[in-house]
């Protein structure tokens, strides 16, 4: 089989896009990739601690490949970061994207440079299906943080469960898909354990 590393955000499409591949059987996933802020020490955009993170990487069994960034941090200096953590043992990087046209292309031709092919799991699914599959399977991730222009605060630090579905506005993508929040998955059939954690 192929090698994958999969883009791995902490949250629940990362989380749900590794399992989609451990249970197809297609490729070998040997590895997560994702970004670092450096002077925060946070995963980029979800804000999840490193220490969580590599909590994460222990539950999967895998090894995780930090590319560090500053902040700001401009599309120039994360395409260099991202080019210069990329191991070239491998063959093919895997991503949780859902529906977003503009992101998957800027993947591709970013990834055309290092001769390395893109592919999406859980591209076309429907978000509502997907959303509720996650929640079946016993996947449990906690909102990490949220759009407030399209989501009440308070929806930070719930838990990604049927009754936060339930309650999404119409206008709210089920899994966030268009940023209006962003997870961190702690518990499911991709991690040997749960992981505790608790609201600050």
């Amino acid at each position: 089989m192929k090698k994958v590393w999969l883009s791995w955000s902490t949250g629940k499409d990362s989380a749900w896009t590794l399992h989609t591949l451990r249970m197809e059987g297609k490729y070998e996933v040997t590895g997560l990739f994702t970004t670092v802020t450096e002077q925060f020490s946070r995963v980029s955009i979800h804000g999840v601690r490193k220490g969580l993170l590599e909590a994460q990487a222990d539950r999967v069994g895998l090894p995780v490949h930090i590319a560090k960034i500053p902040y700001p941090c401009s599309n120039k200096l994360y395409e260099h970061a991202m080019e210069a953590a990329i191991n070239s043992g491998i063959q093919i990087i895997a991503f949780g994207d859902l529906f977003l046209e503009d992101v998957r292309q800027y993947r591709i031709d970013l990834l055309k440079r290092t001769g390395l092919d893109p592919i999406f799991p859980l591209w076309g699914k429907p978000t509502r299906d997907l959303a509720e599959s996650m929640v079946s399977s016993g996947l449990r991730a906690t909102i990490t943080c949220i759009d407030p222009t399209q989501m009440a605060v308070d929806s930070a630090g719930k838990f990604f469960d049927p009754e936060f579905l339930e309650c999404l506005p119409s206008t709210v993508d089920p899994c966030g898909e268009n940023g209006e929040f962003h997870t961190f998955a702690h518990a499911g059939p991709m991690f040997s354990a749960p992981i505790n954690v608790r609201e600050l």
